[in-house]
């Protein structure tokens, strides 16, 4: 069954969904269709050192556009610096 864009409540057509995951133990609201990849991306670490830990488990690097947030996660990011 189709239902005609007409007959939807504008507030149905213009709510977006979201969910809520803390970084480093702050919130942050993000799209419910978000991948740790996006993540990245949207803190602005991309090509940087880092190291994830999402929901007490170590994110291996190669399966971030693979691993899908969801509402209540819990990551803790670490970025590697140099020096000495």
């Amino acid at each position: 069954m189709t239902v005609s864009s007409d007959k939807i409540p504008t507030s149905l057509t213009t709510f977006k969904f979201s969910m809520e995951i803390t970084v480093n133990g702050k919130a942050h609201q993000m799209s419910d269709t978000c991948t740790m990849a996006q993540l990245v991306e949207h803190l602005d670490l991309t090509g940087k050192r880092i190291a994830i830990e999402h929901n007490g488990d170590i994110a291996p690097r190669s399966q971030f556009n693979n691993i899908l947030l969801a509402d209540g996660d819990q990551l803790e990011i670490v970025v590697a610096v140099g020096g000495g």
